[in-house]
């Protein structure tokens, strides 16, 4: 089931997701965003191979607690509940404009609120977008550390994407699409590795 989250009237926190989850959350401030619609893009395309529940929210979902929260407790009702899917997704595919170089303020800040241990083992699926080629290794030098710090499973493909890869908002780039396939191919292969043990766990 796709469902593409627009962050509003979402159901209050648990500790299990009742359908296996995959969430998107994008550094983006602003709209209409390439970035959201890149992160959303992938979203859906791990969705439908993997018959998961999907959503996918940014910054202005999040809203204006984010910026003055120290922690997670300081949050509003609606920000804690996107955090709370975040943390209990199956998978999470994350993406971030680059602003000087790096991701934007408000998505580091976002997950500096998570408990340390909170995405452990968790499959990320990583995603920037730029203005040109200069930026292209902001997945490799500022994403990967950040979730290798969280101890997530980062997959092995991380994919950037410049203005010119896209036509109206849409990707169109055959070489990006090419590299979101193996990316995918990768998030499924996760997702199916974690189903076995699993079940071999349940035996």
């Amino acid at each position: 089931m796709i469902d593409i989250g627009s962050g509003v009237d979402l159901p209050r926190k648990c500790h299990s997701m009742p359908n296996p989850t995959v969430v998107g959350f994008s550094g983006n401030f602003t709209r209409p965003s390439k970035t959201r619609g890149f992160v959303e893009q992938v979203v859906r395309d791990i969705a439908a191979r993997n018959n998961l529940s999907a959503s996918t929210f940014d910054i202005e979902d999040v809203g204006p607690s984010l910026g003055s929260a120290k922690w997670a407790r300081d949050l509003d009702q609606r920000a804690r509940d996107i955090l709370d899917r975040v943390v209990n997704a199956d998978v999470l595919v994350v993406g971030s404009p680059t602003y000087k170089g790096s991701y934007t303020g408000l998505f580091k800040h976002f997950f500096d609120l998570l408990d340390p241990t909170a995405l452990r083992g968790k499959p990320v699926l990583m995603l920037a977008t730029g203005g040109g080629e200069r930026h292209a290794l902001i997945v490799e030098h500022q994403l990967r550390p950040l979730f290798g710090f969280f101890e997530a499973l980062a997959l092995p493909t991380a994919v950037y994407a410049t203005d010119k890869d896209f036509a109206d908002g849409v990707l169109v780039s055959a070489a990006i699409r090419k590299r979101v396939a193996q990316a995918v191919d990768e998030a499924s292969y996760a997702l199916s590795r974690r189903d076995a043990g699993q079940r071999i766990a349940a035996e």
